[in-house]
């Protein structure tokens, strides 16, 4: 059962940084997209950045310049470094992995609240 976690979420205020950090989900050469998606109260999931096995990176337009995905093949996890960040970035934070031609497998979330 492949069962991504994720971890780092919290409160802050507009205008910090917060990382988050996705793993469990066993060897990331298994999956050629890494991403993170948030969904907001009221609001539908919007995919918020990705990253496949031959390096190339996509952004929501809302936060490029302010978060960046990376990964670490050797401990089997991959971030989402948010910095700047604005009251309306708060949602829940999801990280997913994808191997080619299978469903994706999503964690449960990790809470980003940023206060004004």
């Amino acid at each position: 059962q492949v069962q991504p976690v994720e971890s780092g979420g919290g409160l802050v205020q507009a205008g910090g940084s917060l990382r988050l950090s996705c793993g469990g989900f066993g060897r990331i050469f298994n999956f050629n997209v890494l991403g993170w998606s948030r969904q907001a109260p009221g609001s539908e999931r919007e995919l918020v950045a990705s990253i496949s096995s031959g390096g190339n990176i996509n952004y929501l337009d809302a936060v490029n310049g302010r978060f960046t995905i990376s990964r670490d093949n050797a401990k089997n996890m991959f971030y989402l470094q948010m910095n700047s960040l604005k009251p309306e970035d708060t949602a829940v934070y999801s990280c997913y992995v994808k191997g080619s031609g299978r469903p994706a497998y999503w964690g449960q979330g990790t809470q980003v609240t940023v206060s004004s």
